[in-house]
């Protein structure tokens, strides 16, 4: 084997591995339970805006008086953006209110569905929303 096709052969080996890892790092959105919502009032923490998925962190008052930090993931900044979310929308110390699919183990997280902040804004991290089923739309009909 020559020096050039050993090199070739590493090549490959290389971005299969690279591709084999990419995949493997992303996950589904299986821990979170599509059909319940949770809604929480509180105070922003931190907004993550990183890929592959981003965070916001809300502190939440329970009941008993103790403190709770809820972790709301969403998509990475550039779905974001698209939908009209960047970074500086939500800052530490923002008052809102949060939606989200919460996570079937009961651990204090969700899947982000809309956030409305104090001034009324909806913030919402997928630009269109998502539903099973379309509405039938009878095709129109012209007489004969």
């Amino acid at each position: 084997m020559t020096r050039q096709s050993t090199l070739k052969i590493a090549v490959a080996a290389g971005v299969l591995v690279g591709l084999g890892v990419t995949a493997s790092a992303h996950h589904s959105g299986a821990m979170f339970d599509p059909e319940k919502t949770i809604t929480l009032k509180g105070v922003v923490k931190e907004f993550e805006y990183t890929n592959p998925h981003s965070w916001l962190w809300v502190t939440v008052t329970n009941d008993d008086k103790t403190m709770t930090d809820w972790g709301f993931e969403a998509e990475g900044p550039s779905t974001l953006f698209r939908a009209g979310i960047k970074k500086g929308d939500l800052k530490p110390g923002d008052k809102v209110t949060v939606t989200g699919r919460p996570m079937r183990d009961g651990r204090p997280a969700a899947a982000w569905v809309n956030v409305i902040k104090e001034d009324g804004r909806v913030l919402q991290p997928r630009a269109a929303p998502v539903t099973t089923t379309a509405p039938v739309t009878p095709a129109p009909t012209t007489p004969p």
